[in-house]
C-alpha cells in the first residue's frame, strides 16, 4: 500500500518483479516512437524517460522528482550532496521462485529462500585441475591418502614460500604461504576426512606432527584453522546439542607439569573486546561442547602445541584420545571467570607427548638417557652431539671407524671443468638473477628462508666457501647437522639412526661422508663393504615436488626429479664416515637423497645430501631407499630385486635391496 504520504511499499509488488536477466528487450520497428534508448541507470535521461526501482535515488530524482517522491520509500533516497546511491538492492535479490532450483518455498505471500552452502570457486586457469581424490575418499580417508594430502600441501607451501621470499627481498613484505597453500588445497579438493566425527580419524596416527594448523584441517583432525575447540551438533534427549571432537592445546596456559597424560585445559573466550577489556568466559560454543562431552562421557582428540627448537616456531603433536573428567570455573589473571577442564589420556595408546617430555629431560641431562653408551660418539666433531644408545642387548657399539663430516675424493673423480662462484657481497638474495649461483639453479633460490629444500632437482648448486657471501642461506648442506640425533641398536637390522627433534619435510639432515671415487675403480674392493652409497643403483621413483597445476603454473615446465651425476659415484664409509652410514634401508623411506655440488679449492665436487620426505616425529627411525644394483635380476615378477633380504617391515616392501 502507498498510504500515509507514501511511507510504505507493497512488498508483494516488488517480489513479483521479474529479474532483469529474464526479460528480452523489444526493439521498435518502422516509424514507432519513441526510439529505443540506452541510458545509465542514474541518468541523465532523455525527455519522456525516467529511472526505475531499485535504481531510483536522489541523483535520478533530479530528473523525475514526482515519480520518486510518490512511489518509493524515504530510506531509498539520498541527501542531495551524496555522490553515489545508498542501499541499492542487487539484481540477485529479485530472483524468481521458479529459478531457484528447488531452494525456495512459498508461504502465503512471503518468499522464504534457503541459503545454499558456499562452495569454493575455482579460478578459470584451474578449471581442468583434477585432485585425484574422489568423493568417498574426500569424506573418509586412509593412511596413504592422509600422507599424500600432507605432502602435496607442503610441496605447494614450499613453492609459495620460494616465490614470496623473492618478492620479500624486493618489497620487504612478509606473507603467509601456508595460508595460501591451505586455502588452495581446500578449494580444489586436495583434502580428506571432511565428514566430521568424534574419536579416531582414519589415516591419522598418534604421534603425527604438524607444523601448520591448516595441515590438521586438510586431513580432518581439527577443522578450525584458529579456534582451539572443534565440535559438532548431535541429537540430545530433548534438543540438539554440541559435543567436542578435538582441542588444540596452545601449551602456554594448559598442561599438568607433573603428569604428561593429564591436561588442564582453559576454555575459549573472554579475550579483549573492542574496548580492550577482558570479560568472563561464557558457557557457549566450544565451552558448552566440552561440558556436554563431560556429561556424555565422550572422548576428545587432543593435539598438543609445542615450541620447535630448530626454527623457533610452534609445532603440534597428535596425542590421541582423552576423557574429560571434571570442569570448574576459576578467576584468571585478568580477574575474570574462566572455564577449566581436566582431561585424562585414555589408556593403551602409544606414547606421543610423553616421549616429547622425556626428550626435554634428556637434553638437560636429568635423568640420563636409558641405555646410553656415549653422550657424543662424534667426540665434538659435530656441533650438536650424537648419542650412542643400546636398549636391546649388550653390544657396546659398532666397529671402529674415523668420524668425518667431509667427503674425500680420489683423483679419478675430480671434475676438470672450471667453476665460477658468485660475487654477492653479504648474502645471495632470492630472485637476484645477477647471482651466478642462482642462475645455475634455473633462476630460483633452491631453499626457503629457513633452509628447507623447495624441490628435488637433477642437481642443486650451492655457493662455495670461496664465495664472498659469508652469511648466505645457499650453503645449507655445508652448515652441518642441525637436529639432535642418536645412533641406536635396532631389533633386527643392526644399528640405526633417529632424531630427538621433530624434522620438518624438506629439512636437511646430513651428507653422506666417506671416501669417494668412480665405480670403475672399486668393483672388487667394495664387494664386502656394507657401508657404501652407490649413485648408479636403480630406485623406486616417487613424486615429491609441487604440482604446477595446483600452483597455477604451466605443467609443461615441470622439472625433472631424476638426479644427474656427471660420473658414476660410490662413497664408502666403512673406514671414514659420519652418521649417514647408520641410516638403514626401507622400501617406504622417510628420507631421500639429493645431489648437491659446490666448489672447494677451485675444484667442483658432487655431494650426496639427505632431506626429509615428510614431517618426521621424534624418535622415528630415519631410513632411505638403497635401491638395487644395475642390472638387477627379476624374481616373482619384481624387476627391482636386490642382493640382500629386506627387513623394513613396510606394507610395500619389495623383499630385497642392494
Amino acid at each position: 500500500m502507498e498510504g500515509n504520504g507514501g511511507n510504505y511499499t507493497d512488498k508483494t509488488r516488488v517480489l513479483d518483479i521479474k529479474p532483469l536477466r529474464t526479460l528480452r528487450p523489444v526493439f521498435p520497428s518502422g516509424n514507432q516512437a519513441p526510439p529505443f534508448v540506452c541510458a545509465p541507470p542514474f541518468g541523465p535521461f532523455p525527455p519522456g524517460f525516467s529511472s526505475f526501482y531499485p535504481f531510483s535515488s536522489s541523483q535520478a530524482s533530479q530528473h523525475t522528482p514526482d515519480l520518486n517522491q510518490a512511489q518509493y520509500p524515504q530510506q531509498h533516497q539520498q541527501p542531495q550532496n551524496a555522490s553515489e546511491p545508498s542501499l541499492v538492492t542487487p539484481l540477485r535479490s529479485f530472483r524468481s521462485p521458479d529459478a531457484s532450483n528447488g531452494n525456495t518455498e512459498l508461504e502465503g505471500s512471503t518468499v522464504k529462500r534457503k541459503i545454499p552452502k558456499r562452495r569454493p570457486i575455482a579460478r578459470p586457469e584451474n578449471m581442468n585441475f583434477e585432485s585425484g581424490i574422489n568423493v568417498a575418499e574426500r569424506e573418509n580417508g586412509n593412511r596413504e591418502l592422509v600422507v599424500s594430502v600432507l605432502m602435496r600441501f607442503d610441496a605447494l607451501r614450499r613453492r609459495f614460500a620460494q616465490l614470496e621470499d623473492a618478492k620479500e627481498a624486493v618489497s620487504g613484505i612478509i606473507k603467509r604461504p601456508d595460508l595460501k597453500a591451505g586455502s588452495t588445497c581446500m578449494g580444489r579438493g586436495v583434502r580428506t576426512n571432511t565428514k566430521k566425527r568424534p574419536g579416531i580419524v582414519a589415516g591419522v596416527e598418534i604421534g603425527d606432527v604438524f607444523f601448520f594448523r591448516f595441515e590438521m584441517c586438510l586431513v580432518g583432525l581439527h577443522s578450525p584453522s584458529m579456534a582451539g575447540i572443534d565440535y559438532l551438533v548431535v541429537k540430545g534427549e530433548t534438543e540438539e546439542e554440541p559435543i567436542a571432537t578435538s582441542i588444540v592445546s596452545s601449551g602456554y596456559y594448559d598442561n599438568d607439569e607433573g603428569n604428561p597424560d593429564v591436561l588442564i585445559y582453559t576454555g575459549q573466550g573472554g579475550n579483549a573486546d573492542k574496548d580492550k577489556q577482558s570479560s568472563d568466559q561464557k558457557l557457549e560454543r566450544g565451552n558448552l561442547a566440552l561440558e556436554k562431552s563431560l556429561r556424555r562421557n565422550s572422548a576428545v582428540r587432543v593435539i598438543r602445541g609445542l615450541k620447535e627448537a630448530s626454527h623457533n616456531a610452534k609445532i603440534y603433536i597428535y596425542d590421541g584420545l582423552y576423557e574429560i573428567k571434571e570442569s570448574w570455573v576459576e578467576k584468571g589473571k585478568s580477574g575474570h571467570n574462566t572455564f577449566k577442564y581436566k582431561l585424562v589420556r585414555a589408556p593403551g595408546q602409544p606414547p606421543a607427548f610423553a616421549t616429547w617430555t622425556a626428550i626435554q629431560k634428556w637434553k638437560t641431562g636429568l635423568p640420563s638417557r636409558q641405555g646410553l653408551i656415549l653422550p657424543d660418539m662424534t667426540s665434538g666433531v659435530e656441533s650438536i652431539p650424537v648419542s650412542l644408545v643400546n636398549e636391546v642387548d649388550t653390544d657396546n657399539g659398532p666397529a671402529y671407524f674415523t668420524y668425518s663430516t667431509t667427503v674425500k675424493y680420489s683423483e679419478s673423480f675430480k671434475l676438470t671443468q672450471p667453476s665460477f662462484g658468485c660475487d654477492c657481497a653479504n648474502s645471495c638474495k632470492p630472485g637476484n638473477l645477477d647471482c651466478h649461483c642462482i642462475r645455475k639453479n634455473g633462476g630460483d633460490f633452491p631453499f626457503t628462508g629457513n633452509g628447507v629444500l623447495v624441490s628435488r632437482k637433477p642437481m642443486i648448486y650451492e655457493c662455495s666457501p670461496s664465495c664472498p657471501c659469508s652469511t648466505c642461506k645457499n650453503k645449507v648442506t655445508q652448515m652441518g647437522v642441525k637436529v639432535r640425533l642418536e645412533v641406536f641398536k635396532t631389533a633386527n637390522r643392526g644399528w640405526g639412526l633417529r632424531s630427538w627433534d621433530a624434522i620438518r619435510a624438506g629439512s636437511f639432515i646430513c651428507i653422506y661422508a666417506g671416501e669417494a671415487t668412480d665405480k670403475s675403480k672399486v668393483q672388487q674392493t667394495m664387494a664386502d663393504d656394507d657401508y657404501t652409497f652407490d649413485t648408479t643403483h636403480v630406485y623406486n621413483p616417487f613424486k615429491w615436488n609441487y604440482e604446477p597445476g595446483l600452483a597455477d603454473e604451466d605443467a609443461s615446465e615441470e622439472m625433472s626429479e631424476e638426479s644427474e651425476i656427471p660420473l658414476p659415484l660410490i662413497i664408502s664409509a666403512k673406514n671414514v664416515g659420519n652418521i649417514a652410514r647408520f641410516m638403514n634401508h626401507s622400501c617406504s623411506p622417510n628420507v631421500f637423497w639429493q645431489p648437491v655440488t659446490y666448489e672447494n679449492n677451485s675444484q667442483l665436487f658432487v655431494h650426496v645430501a639427505f632431506f626429509a620426505i615428510a614431517h618426521i616425529p621424534p624418535m622415528t627411525e630415519l631410513t632411505y631407499d638403497y635401491g638395487v644394483s644395475r642390472p638387477s635380476r627379476t624374481e616373482n615378477d619384481n624387476p627391482l630385486y636386490g642382493k640382500k633380504k629386506c627387513f623394513c617391515g613396510s606394507a610395500y616392501c619389495r623383499g630385497s635391496f642392494g
